[in-house]
């Protein structure tokens, strides 16, 4: 899934995609329909390749449309570096989609611009979705955010190198310092990058909060509050900067400026031992025939009890006043056939438990089962917090400074904790 979160994305202007539409049914009013819909999604298919998600939707929407003939669904597909700012700058030019697919809600929702799950979906759509990603969905407790896809996050290594380190390809570390030892055996048998360890702008939130959960920490606590400077992630980050990339065990180039493709790239290749990663990550090492395998995620003295969710989100506008006819749509989007479709095409994670139990008992997706049994203990980002987009950005540009050699953790992420909750008060604080 080629996201890039919280960017900032260049805008090329309403017009375009507005441009961009296309009717699903052939153009125009043809459809003959008493409302239409404009649906504004992201493509997860490769940049201008064949498997644009454009199909997909037209083909979902034609099928809806036939079912639903006094409905028309308008499909607009933009590429993930450019749909969250032209979604966003369609909202403020007063011209919102109905339905738009993207990567955050939150902003939306407290600005009342969405209609709740609950105004939307029927009940046993809403009761399918995994429960862990219905509430990442919510704002103040009630659900804007549908989750569209998910992917979760596992410890993967290259057991080629394991064994010729002298390691057991079948024994990956469960702890930190199984971890470090094996990153050593590694390192002294001429592995370039023996742990991979991205906190570079691209994904450094991602690879942040997967070393909190393995020290028993995290971004926020059970009832929302940012907990970015507890003493779990301040003793969490020392150990990273102490003993592995003091220790020269994260290869040449410095973690604050190494983003998550490139290690993914050097994975591909051969040259990386150890790493976290999603399931994008096997298609590539696949593609080069890289021996690999799976763990959970190692913690400080023993596997992690959780491990890291993603979750993309579709969510219908209320401008336009089309609440049961959105609502009905997205019934369609979600059923089993449908939802499926989707996650199976690109190799996704499901978002309701119905799709789930059928990816789970498909031999093809049997790679995709480490993940899935990931995901009922998976935690997302605080993506409820309308501050969390800003704090997102300030972990990409400062948290490599806490494992450089010169590195202060406390200090750090004390910054880090103050401007977060700086920034929620007032976000909470507008009208």
């Amino acid at each position: 899934m080629d996201r890039r979160r919280f960017l900032g994305l260049a805008a090329t202007g309403i017009a375009s995609a507005v441009g961009l539409s296309a009717t699903a049914c052939g153009g125009g009013d043809s459809g003959g329909g008493d409302v239409r819909l404009k649906l504004v999604a992201a493509d997860y298919g490769s940049p201008g390749g064949h498997d644009s998600s454009k199909k997909y939707w037209d083909a979902l929407a034609t099928e809806f449309q036939k079912k639903n003939p006094g409905i028309t669904v308008d499909v607009s597909v933009l590429s993930w570096n450019d749909v969250d700012k032209q979604v966003a700058d369609m909202v403020k030019a007063g011209e919102a989609p109905d339905i738009a697919q993207i990567g955050a809600y939150a902003d939306y929702a407290a600005g009342g611009k969405l209609y709740s799950a609950s105004e939307l979906l029927s009940i046993p759509v809403q009761a399918d979705f995994v429960p862990a990603l219905a509430q990442a969905g919510e704002l103040r407790r009630t659900q804007y955010g549908l989750p569209f896809v998910s992917s979760t996050r596992v410890f993967i290594y290259n057991k080629s190198l394991f064994t010729a380190a002298g390691l057991d390809p079948d024994e990956p570390p469960k702890s930190w310092a199984e971890l470090k030892q094996a990153a050593t055996a590694l390192k002294t048998a001429g592995v370039k990058i023996p742990y991979g360890l991205p906190l570079g702008p691209e994904e450094a939130p991602a690879e942040t909060m997967l070393w909190m959960f393995g020290g028993g920490g995290g971004y926020t606590n059970n009832v929302g509050g940012y907990t970015i400077d507890s003493p779990e992630n301040i003793k969490t980050f020392t150990w990273l900067r102490d003993e592995l990339v003091g220790a020269e065990l994260t290869g040449p180039g410095s973690p604050g400026r190494t983003d998550r493709q490139d290690v993914f790239d050097a994975f591909a290749r051969g040259e990386v031992g150890m790493l976290n990663g999603h399931p994008t990550l096997l298609q590539q090492a696949d593609r080069n025939k890289v021996s690999y395998g799976t763990a959970k995620l190692p913690g400080r003295d023993g596997e992690a009890g959780s491990t890291m969710g993603v979750a993309d989100w579709i969510m219908g506008f209320k401008q336009n006043g089309h609440r049961a006819e959105i609502g009905r749509f997205l019934d369609f989007v979600f059923s089993l056939d449908q939802h499926y479709a989707f996650t199976d095409q690109y190799d996704l994670l499901p978002v309701t438990t119905s799709a789930i139990d059928r990816m789970s008992s498909e031999k093809k997706h049997k790679k995709l089962w480490p993940f899935l049994d990931q995901l009922p203990i998976a935690e997302f980002y605080p993506v409820g917090k309308i501050s969390w987009a800003g704090t997102s950005q300030t972990i990409k540009e400062s948290i490599g400074k806490a494992v450089a050699g010169d590195g202060n953790p406390e200090a750090v992420l004390g910054s880090l904790q103050r401007k977060a909750e700086a920034d929620e008060a007032a976000a909470a604080a507008q009208p």
